[in-house]
């Protein structure tokens, strides 16, 4: 549901404010670039002046705005301008945003791996450890069941565990 009358710059300037962290990690861990993931960034905001969702609470109001950031990004990678880039462009620069708690070495291994997931993984890890969400959210959010965003994140686990040289 929309609001029939459009968000004042305030308003848009606190929700940027509170809700930008969020959407720009998702964009950038998709598109692995800056220039991507600011471009999609700027396109979920005005996606939001434009549409002027009814939000139910701050949780949904990140919720729609983490959903739109995935489609966006999604749609962006599949673009005919976006296959022309070469896999060397790709792949420069793409690592995980900074964790919260600094960048050792360790921890700059661990972002490598879990930027080398798939990329269903690599949301679901982002969402759930970044930022917080219980699987039930994440599938509300991406549009697929608990069970099956509980199984990816046990993969991805998984995954990090073999790359990481646990066993």
């Amino acid at each position: 549901m929309n609001r029939s009358e459009p968000r004042s710059p305030d308003e848009i300037a606190e929700i940027y404010d509170r809700q930008f962290p969020a959407v720009w990690r998702v964009c950038r861990v998709i598109l692995k670039n800056d220039a991507d993931a600011e471009d999609a960034v700027s396109d979920v905001f005005l996606a939001l002046i434009r549409s002027s969702p009814v939000f139910e609470s701050a949780e949904h109001e990140k919720a729609w705005l983490l959903r739109t950031a995935i489609n966006r990004c999604r749609s962006l990678l599949r673009s005919h301008a976006r296959r022309a880039v070469s896999l060397d462009r790709m792949a420069e620069d793409g690592e995980l945003p900074e964790s919260p708690d600094g960048g050792d070495r360790e921890a700059e291994e661990l972002r490598e791996a879990v930027e080398s997931l798939p990329e269903r993984y690599r949301i679901a890890v982002l969402l759930h450890y970044y930022d917080g969400y219980a699987s039930e959210e994440i599938g509300k959010i991406i549009g697929k069941p608990s069970s099956t965003v509980r199984n990816w994140l046990s993969e991805a686990r998984k995954m990090l565990r073999e790359r990481m040289g646990e066993t």
